[in-house]
């Protein structure tokens, strides 16, 4: 498949206007014309496989290079099959209700004026990420169905795949008669893109910065656009006593090992002392046996083989590789203390088999996802059913947790009546 080149306009700021006039166009767009231009994009992405897996050979090439580590290199990483999995998510996407014209409330006012509030699209959304291809597609994907335009700024990391991925979706916007310039990057532009699109307030509507916590302080404090914080993942999960042994193994080795360089992936697990010695050893090994390091606390440390020494800054680092850091706390009071002080308030869980150890647990963590008795990965917008994810807002405005459809569109009120005037 031919795809065009982007076209070369002489600012950034050129191109976050072009954006803008498109928002207009799909603004308008129907359920029907919206869910066909996903699937168009779909098809495209997976005839284009081929292409968009050499360019990211280029960019893990360069990664490689450059000493990325190994979980950023994962990240970075387009394989036939993940290239797959990007298309069948965006046809998830198109298979998703409209977001766009619910009534939200409704009621006629004592003059006979009847309101309705309804859903409508921000406009243009904006995302500053690195290193993480699939999210061009996701955002692009849910921006779409939700009726706006999308800017983006992938990062240097992955500008090749990037780039290619942008042509492959605004050449299937082309074909169905749809503005390409809905979707645009600033890549090419570099930390000028960027800047450009944190200041680009009355053109942009929202940003939405994805990646480590260094990138996302950065955007949000200097960001003249409206921000939707999304955080990193300290990711907790608490061993109570009563936690059975089974669960305790396969949810924290699937929550560390499964993929580890992802952001629901659990980076501190805190045990029980009163149940230290019959957890911490068999979880540790089975950690172990998939590879991973364990961190431990002197507690830890005299119950597993090959522990190293934890530091203080351990309980605060999203290693996002396979290193896990390991304490061993009083009880359940000590646990919730640890979480308050350390935690990114993006998802912690809690093995046990003690219902009201749940339930307090589920109550007290101020987390975007709290769970019992399953694994941390799944916060995550497909597991929860939203196709795909803009993102996992960590903060309490407007979204939190995995941002699916309804997080991109915003609301007005149509009032409708018949020549009253107010007194």
């Amino acid at each position: 498949m031919t795809t065009p080149t982007i076209a070369a306009p002489t600012s950034a700021r050129a191109r976050i206007e072009r954006a803008h006039n498109a928002a207009r166009e799909i603004g308008l767009l129907d359920d029907a014309a919206k869910a066909d231009a996903l699937r168009a994009i779909a098809d495209a992405i997976e005839v284009a496989t081929a292409d968009i897996v050499a360019a990211n050979a280029e960019d893990l090439d360069r990664g490689a290079r450059a000493g990325l580590s190994t979980g950023l290199l994962d990240r970075l990483r387009l394989d036939a099959r993940r290239v797959q999995a990007l298309a069948a998510a965006v046809r998830d996407v198109a298979a998703l209700p409209d977001p766009v014209g619910r009534v939200l409330e409704e009621r006629t006012l004592a003059n006979g004026v009847r309101l309705q509030k309804v859903s409508v699209p921000f406009g243009v959304v904006g995302s500053i990420y690195e290193a993480r291809p699939n999210v061009t597609v996701d955002i692009a994907a849910l921006a779409l169905r939700s009726g706006n335009a999308v800017v983006l700024r992938g990062g240097m990391a992955a500008s090749s795949t990037n780039a290619a991925l942008v042509a492959t979706m605004r050449a299937a916007l082309d074909a169905r008669g749809i503005d390409p310039e809905a979707i645009q990057t600033v890549d090419d532009f570099g930390r000028e893109g960027a800047h450009a699109l944190m200041q680009a307030r009355g053109l942009v509507d929202v940003l939405v910065p994805r990646g480590s916590a260094e990138l996302i302080e950065t955007v949000v404090t200097q960001s003249a656009v409206p921000v939707i914080e999304t955080g990193a993942g300290v990711v907790h999960i608490v061993l109570d006593s009563s936690a059975p042994l089974a669960w305790a193994e396969q949810i924290v080795v699937n929550a560390k090992a499964q993929r580890p360089s992802v952001c629901n992936a659990v980076e501190t697990v805190l045990v029980l002392r009163d149940a230290a010695e019959r957890l911490v050893p068999p979880v540790a090994s089975a950690l172990q046996d998939a590879g991973v390091t364990i961190h431990g606390d002197e507690a830890v440390q005299a119950l597993v083989a090959g522990a190293v020494p934890a530091t203080d800054a351990d309980w605060s680092t999203e290693h996002m590789s396979l290193d896990l850091s390991m304490r061993v706390v009083d009880d359940l009071d000590d646990a919730l203390a640890h979480i308050r002080r350390y935690s990114t308030h993006h998802t912690e869980s809690i093995v046990t088999a003690d219902d009201a150890n749940a339930e307090r647990f589920l109550a007290e963590v101020d987390s975007a996802v709290v769970m019992a008795n399953a694994s941390t990965r799944f916060t995550d917008g497909g597991e929860f059913g939203f196709g795909a994810e803009v993102g996992i807002s960590t903060q309490k405005l407007h979204a939190r947790g995995p941002m699916g459809l309804p997080e991109l569109t915003s609301t007005k009120w149509l009032a409708r009546g018949s020549g009253q005037i107010r007194p």
